[in-house]
């Protein structure tokens, strides 16, 4: 690699970095305190708060990595602009065609970046987050149960629990149901215990008392047990079963699915296809973004008030992207065989920027014929 290339690369890198910091800080920070909020009002430690937002980061800097190549391309640029740099490389013949090759190695750099994020740690964290959160749907406690409060984890129902020992049994609990019409139960243990079952978790209560109240003839049943099993299963809802999902598959599996594969995740084979396709379509955004904002950088010539027009075009180009993105993911939702959509927005950003750069190419402003020289002189 040329030193040109050597000097422009290490430009982009530098800048790059920074902008992809500060972008994934934003985004990741934005995120971390809705999973707070949420977390931490079910009752949840501040260590399962980090490792959820741990989890979320490879999203997170899979979304912003091109955005973060497309501004550090613009700034850069504008930089060398601005400091006359890029005015002295036009001058030396750089061509925008060849001022734009480091840039497009820059891309493919950020595009192999996002290749190992899409296919390796983007999944793998979003299989451990969805496995995290069936774990974190089953605990019980952290969830309702509150020592020396009444909780409604249902309409209908009230329990309140004295104290919660050191191994996890509920001293002292009341329990209410008054979810059947014209039936009211009350149920009174000196000990309970919380077990998991398939069906939904289980509250298993030792030496208590069964108060049944039946309205239409105002008759009361009582009686006594020494242990007693209620389904909390029909007030919270069964336990969250991590089942797996195509956006939690690796890549490889993706490419021939399995019909058992298929089957557990309940999908089709398009829905598989449209699913490694995303995936194999997200990187090309990188180099794409990348030449667009250099395209645009190199329409016009020196100017002492910057080059913002061309900043702004190339804002508003990305943004035309972006909208296409959102659209071929929309449109591949209801018809997953339409998954050829993916590469749309990529192709028709890669033919823009060719033509601005073959633009820029044609109208570069050269230099002006010294007055009264001959022709062909050199001034």
């Amino acid at each position: 690699m040329k030193q040109l290339d050597r000097y422009l690369l290490s430009q982009l890198m530098a800048l790059f970095g920074f902008f992809a910091l500060v972008l994934v800080s934003v985004y990741w920070i934005n995120r971390a305190v809705l999973l707070f909020d949420k977390l931490i009002s079910d009752g949840q430690t501040a260590w399962v708060v980090l490792e959820f937002t741990a989890l979320t980061l490879p999203n997170a800097i899979r979304l912003v990595l091109p955005v973060a190549a497309f501004a550090a391309t613009l700034y850069a640029l504008n930089r060398l602009a601005g400091e006359s740099e890029l005015v002295v490389m036009q001058a030396a013949g750089a061509s925008p065609w060849r001022l734009a090759r480091p840039v497009a190695v820059f891309g493919l750099i950020v595009a192999c970046l996002m290749l190992v994020l899409v296919h390796v740690l983007v999944p793998a964290a979003k299989a451990r987050l969805v496995e995290r959160q069936a774990q974190v749907s089953q605990d019980i406690s952290a969830k309702f149960l509150t020592e020396g409060s009444f909780e409604n984890p249902a309409e209908g129902l009230t329990l309140y629990i004295r104290k919660i020992s050191d191994l996890g049994e509920l001293l002292d609990l009341f329990l209410y149901d008054a979810r059947t019409p014209g039936l009211q139960t009350i149920y009174t243990a000196e000990k309970a215990l919380i077990v998991p079952s398939d069906a939904g978790p289980k509250l298993v209560m030792f030496d208590g008392v069964a108060q049944t109240l039946r309205e239409a003839d105002e008759s009361l049943a009582q009686t006594r047990f020494s242990d007693f099993t209620y389904d909390l299963g029909v007030a919270i809802g069964p336990d969250t079963v991590a089942r797996p999902q195509l956006e939690t598959l690796p890549s490889w599996q993706l490419v021939a699915p399995s019909a058992a594969l298929l089957a557990a995740t309940e999908a089709r084979p398009e829905e598989a296809a449209r699913e490694l396709h995303d995936r194999l379509a997200q990187p090309l955004m990188a180099p794409v973004a990348a030449l667009l904002a250099a395209a645009a950088m190199f329409l016009g010539g020196f100017s002492r008030f910057g080059l913002w027009r061309q900043m702004a075009a190339a804002v508003v180009g990305l943004i035309i992207l972006q909208t296409l993105v959102n659209l071929a993911t929309s449109a591949t939702r209801s018809a997953p065989e339409l998954w050829g959509l993916y590469y749309l927005p990529p192709l028709i950003g890669l033919v823009a920027a060719m033509v601005l750069l073959g633009w820029a190419g044609r109208t570069r402003p050269r230099c002006p014929p010294v007055a009264g020289a001959a022709p062909g002189a050199t001034p």
